[in-house]
């Protein structure tokens, strides 16, 4: 018997641990159900074969003591009595259940693994899927950790019950099942001694798999906490150097360690309560039988074969307890991994596909949004107040203003990262919500404040913007924007790897890279979010002339704080608490004296 403590790492959120109301609890199993239904569909016809050989296994492996009272109580005395054969017969009969229950065993504990990993494959791939189609609301709201969380421990524990569960929950089980069916067959009165054991064996496991699921969620919790002090501090680790908050976060992630080790220890110790306990009722157990047993074969009423085989059957009745019990925190842990898969893959995104799209193979880039309103939350305030708005194919416009005015939320409107509340927005008359992704994606194009840059190659990572693009527009998209020189003075050109995130390049060469990608996808609609805050005076000097080059074929909408980047455009939105209050060309505004004229001369003066 082994002692094994289950500490899976739960997701760094409270949400994943709040108490559940009675009606969630039934909505999450149903969920949880009908996602392990489909899961096992496909692979039904294997489940099946695999429930054979663990049957055939366990009764080859339980007829063992049988064959053994039999070689006993008959092989032997007709070996004493000349008669060879029923001694060769029981020998050959032993080696046989012995080489059949080894091989079954092998081949069903193979079989439910490949079976397992066949259906952890699918639902890696589903789970990949679902993440990848959800809108931006959806990863805002659902932290990366949690994602992340789906994909690694809940899918180890989820691997856990699928490789040891036939073996443990259904194997140890009819190993039980059939034990006491051959005792009960063998011989009633032994029969009842072993049921009438089992009721303190059934009770300390109960108590067991109480405590034992309590001080689990205590583990839970306090992994939980502990992965978010570590991922915190590491995520912000520049913050944490600037402002020495070593020691700080050292003195909260030391309690939080000492928290899981003590929930670590109290589970540790229910266990060192429980199977020594349980291996005392076992060989207690024993004894029993072999007093009862062998007063019964002082009189007659039982042969000495048989006696030995409940001995053997008494022995090993209660280790597919201890295994299934052992096995209880695993299988819980899963139950919860699955909920929670099952609940991420029942989330619908806001922003999806249309049913009858219309179709956009080339967009000229016409944007109209017709009172157009937006909030992200029902019940939350209007963060872009009723807006009409036309921008011609081909304009140019900057939208400024003070930070959290709507000036994001227009460009991401555009772009359909969310749905506006009420009205339309459309690119060349079409309402952006009868688009299908791929006409929306190739029309529309958005560089964010993030250059985001991916493990690979310079060049990869421009390729992004256009897969399958040959080396030569590669290079010259990277020449457009003013990224070509920088490149090639890396070690391997455009060959260099970036490292995962970007490492190897500065932020501003980040910033380029993304410009070199997205001008290389050509799209008709070019959104550039702060996309210039990153870069220096030489490097914006250089991205200004490649947006004046190559900025004049395509709508464009560009926010920006600064005015060197807001001068090239034809058009300036002036945008205030979610509404635009002034619209002209930059040289009008600056000579109406408003807001943005305000704005110029104080960075004219600057």
């Amino acid at each position: 018997m082994t002692t094994s403590v289950a500490t899976a790492d739960p997701p760094p959120t409270g949400e994943d641990d709040r108490t559940l109301t009675a009606d969630e609890n039934r909505a999450a199993r149903r969920r949880s159900s009908r996602l392990l239904g489909e899961l096992l569909r496909p692979v039904r016809g294997r489940i099946g074969v695999l429930g054979v050989m663990v049957v055939l296994a366990q009764l080859a492996v339980v007829a063992g003591p049988a064959i053994i009272a039999w070689g006993i109580d008959h092989a032997l005395p007709a070996l004493l009595a000349g008669d060879p054969v029923p001694t060769v017969l029981a020998a050959v009969a032993l080696l046989l259940a012995a080489v059949v229950g080894g091989a079954l065993t092998f081949g069903y504990v193979r079989q439910s693994t490949v079976i397992g990993q066949d259906v952890l494959l699918s639902l890696r791939r589903r789970v990949f899927r679902q993440t990848q189609r959800q809108d931006l609301e959806f990863h805002e709201r659902y932290t990366s950790g949690r994602i992340v969380s789906r994909q690694t421990s809940d899918m180890e524990a989820l691997r856990e019950l699928l490789d040891s569960g036939i073996d443990v929950m259904v194997g140890s089980s009819l190993s039980m099942l059939f034990t006491i069916a051959l005792i009960l067959a063998m011989d009633p009165v032994t029969g009842a001694v072993m049921l009438l054991m089992l009721v303190p064996g059934v009770a300390l496991t109960v108590w067991f798999q109480r405590r034992s699921r309590e001080a689990y969620r205590g583990i839970r919790t306090h992994s939980a906490r502990l992965i978010v002090q570590f991922v915190e501090a590491m995520t912000g680790i520049r913050a944490v150097k600037a402002f020495r908050k070593e020691d700080a976060d050292l003195a909260r992630y030391d309690t939080l360690a000492q928290n899981y080790r003590d929930a670590s220890l109290a589970s540790i110790m229910i266990f060192g309560i429980y199977q020594p306990a349980l291996r005392i009722l076992a060989n207690a157990t024993i004894a029993v039988v072999l007093v009862v047993g062998g007063f019964r074969v002082l009189s007659g009423d039982l042969q000495v074969g048989v006696l030995v085989a409940l001995v053997i059957y008494a022995r090993r009745f209660f280790q597919p307890i201890d295994e299934i019990a052992n096995f209880y925190n695993s299988f819980q842990s899963a139950v919860a991994a699955l909920e929670k898969i099952a609940a991420l893959l029942a989330e619908v995104p806001a922003v999806r596909d249309p049913e009858d799209p219309t179709p956009l193979p080339r967009a000229r880039g016409e944007i109209d949004l017709v009172d157009a309103a937006f909030r992200y939350t029902p019940r939350g305030p209007l963060v872009l107040h009723p807006l009409d708005l036309h921008i011609p194919a081909g304009q140019t416009v900057a939208l400024v203003g003070r930070t959290g005015a709507g000036k994001s939320t227009i460009a991401k409107l555009v772009a359909r990262f969310y749905d506006v509340t009420r009205g339309s927005v459309r690119l060349d008359g079409i309402d952006v919500r009868n688009l299908t992704a791929e006409d929306l994606t190739r029309s529309v194009v958005m560089v964010t404040q993030e250059a985001y840059l991916f493990s690979g190659s310079v060049a990869q990572n421009i390729a992004v913007g256009r897969p399958g693009a040959s080396r030569a527009d590669i290079e010259a998209a990277a020449d457009a924007i003013g990224a070509g020189a920088f490149i090639r003075r890396l070690p391997d050109g455009f060959d260099t790897d970036v490292n995962t995130r970007g490492g190897r390049v500065s932020a501003g060469q980040r910033q380029l890279i993304s410009f070199a990608r997205a001008f290389l996808a050509d799209p008709a609609v070019l959104i550039l979010d702060e996309a210039t805050s990153s870069l220096d005076i030489p490097s914006e000097r250089a991205v200004q002339e490649g947006l004046t080059h190559l900025l004049g074929a395509r709508t464009a909408l560009i926010i920006a704080h600064r005015l060197s980047t807001v001068m090239i455009a034809d058009r300036v939105l002036v945008v205030d608490d979610g509404r635009v209050v002034e619209d002209g060309s930059p040289a009008d505004l600056i000579a109406a004296g408003g807001r943005f004229a305000a704005l110029y001369h104080a960075w004219q003066a600057a």
